[in-house]
């Protein structure tokens, strides 16, 4: 026999059905599914120190609730301002978030600093505004009307792109009580997002009848079923939804911080003299 030819394989060639000892029968259970572990809170000292403490949410928003809960801020305080928002839509779009996130935090900061609590006045206000501008500037809040929400939608699908800005605003008690008597940090945000050129009139009619985006400003959710809308997004999707995740964070490791170095200031002054 010639050598140099490898015999063939004596093996039967591969099945396309899988043998049956790899079959295997559903198992029916009457037990509910096992829940899936939650990941283990952030360990960062600005959370395990606001976790201990009173922490006010200047916000009725349950999306803005639920992301603070994602970092593992969930005993929050829920005291939404009642200020009406009635700045002139003439301000530029980073000034009128700015100026309405400030109102609704120092008005719920002056409502609740002196509100009995167990765990005292509040560590920590926060507050934030969101508003969807247009490419010609005009600033979009909440649609008033079914007939406004889908001319809000039909005009952002025309004009391809439009911005989202958020300001958040954090407050806190200074230690020494010294005028004013708080600490104030702010951020403004800025999200560029793309509308899907595609959506036609009747996905916007379908859109606007399940009153998702009635409550929200632009009159869309990009979290939600609003997100067959949008083709992309620039930015932090966070901040399109209501509320940028790290600046929140870092107003509020600034405003803490900013307490306490006030108390420590005084008390060299005290030891100086």
């Amino acid at each position: 026999m010639d050598t140099k030819y490898n015999q063939a394989p004596t093996e039967p060639p591969p099945s396309y059905e899988p043998p049956s000892s790899a079959i295997q029968q559903p198992v029916v259970s009457s037990k509910p599914p096992p829940q899936l572990r939650p990941p283990l809170p952030l360990n960062l000292p600005i959370l395990n120190e606001l976790r201990s403490k009173r922490v006010v949410l200047a916000s009725a928003s349950p999306r803005r609730k639920q992301l603070l809960a994602q970092i593992g801020l969930s005993n929050l305080e829920i005291h939404p301002s009642t200020l009406p928002e009635n700045f002139p839509k003439t301000l530029s779009p980073f000034e009128y978030v700015l100026r309405t996130a400030t109102q609704k935090c120092m008005h719920v900061y002056g409502n609740t600093i002196d509100t009995p609590s167990p765990l005292g006045e509040p560590a920590l206000v926060l507050a934030a505004d969101t508003v969807v501008v247009a490419p010609s500037g005009q600033i979009l809040e909440k649609p008033g009307s079914e007939a406004q929400h889908i001319a809000m939608l039909t005009s952002l699908r025309n004009c391809k792109t439009h911005k989202v800005y958020t300001a958040v605003v954090a407050m806190a008690p200074l230690v020494s009580a010294r005028d004013p008597g708080y600490a104030l940090e702010s951020t403004v945000e800025e999200t560029t997002v793309w509308f899907a050129g595609d959506v036609s009139d009747e996905m916007i009619l379908a859109y606007v009848r399940t009153r998702e985006g009635a409550d929200k400003a632009g009159g869309y959710a990009v979290q939600g079923v609003g997100a067959l809308l949008v083709e992309k997004i620039e930015g932090g999707w966070d901040n399109a939804i209501g509320l940028p995740l790290r600046g929140t964070l870092t107003v509020a490791e600034r405003v803490m911080e900013k307490g306490a170095e006030e108390a420590v200031e005084d008390e060299f002054a005290e030891a100086e003299e």
